[in-house]
């Protein structure tokens, strides 16, 4: 009996040591909480190349890209990306600091979950992927198309062809999309930069109209995705300025 009483602080002291994380363990579930808010930042259902998922992983603090695999995150499985980060903790017993950098895959897909838990990986070889800047979208050329368009005097009537002719002259960027529209004896005209479905959107409006030629920029909200700024309707028939 006396020898069982001497074992048993033992015991409770192995058995408790085997359930109290070890430090290192607390450390890399810190480097893990890092890759996973990284996850939570790179969700959502917007479509975007593989290249695109890497570059905005790589201006997350405290986050390395080192693989990036698939083609686009509506492609197949998605996009996977292999991060690095780092994690800190204290040993219990002595508060000396303990750090690690671990690798985690992240999976950037319609079907991943907003909070999906990253998976753990060997690090690659090699340093830390760069990427180029992403390429600035083409200037929309306000001050030429106010120059250049039309102008009606009152009780004129509006030509169309001149106007789509003037849009010809100024040799838009192959990115820029032009609409034109007549209606009511006015003519309207959309100048526009694809979006991305999520920012407000570039875009340039304009109505020509027996005495008056106008060009203008649509409110920021009014450029945000459904909220119809950017249509040549808007362009005829403008929304009233939110306030």
């Amino acid at each position: 009996m006396r020898r069982l009483l001497l074992l048993a602080p033992l015991l409770l002291f192995t058995v408790g040591c085997g359930v109290v994380p070890s430090s290192e363990d607390e450390a890399t579930d810190a480097a893990r909480e890092v890759a996973r808010k990284a996850g939570e930042r790179l969700y959502g259902q917007r479509p975007r190349t593989a290249e695109e998922v890497g570059r905005s992983a790589s201006v997350i603090d405290g986050v390395e890209v080192l693989r990036v695999t698939g083609t686009s995150t509506h492609d197949g499985d998605g996009v996977d990306v292999v991060v690095r980060t780092s994690g800190s903790a204290y040993n219990g017993w002595d508060s000396e600091e303990v750090d690690v950098r671990r690798c985690f895959a992240v999976r950037v897909s319609p079907k991943s979950e907003w909070d999906e838990d990253p998976r753990d990986v060997d690090c690659p070889d090699g340093p830390p992927l760069t990427f180029a800047p992403p390429p600035e979208p083409p200037r929309l050329p306000y001050e030429e198309l106010r120059a250049k368009l039309p102008r009606v005097p009152e009780g004129g009537r509006v030509d169309e062809a001149e106007v789509r002719r003037t849009l010809a002259a100024l040799d838009l960027d192959p990115a820029i999309r032009a609409e034109v529209k007549a209606d009511g004896g006015r003519v309207g005209v959309l100048l526009s930069v694809k979006g991305n479905g999520f920012d407000a959107q570039d875009c340039l409006l304009a109505r020509v109209g027996p005495g008056a030629t106008e060009v203008w920029v649509p409110p920021r909200i009014q450029r945000m995705p459904g909220e119809g700024g950017c249509t040549v309707g808007n362009a005829l028939d403008p929304k009233p300025s939110p306030h």
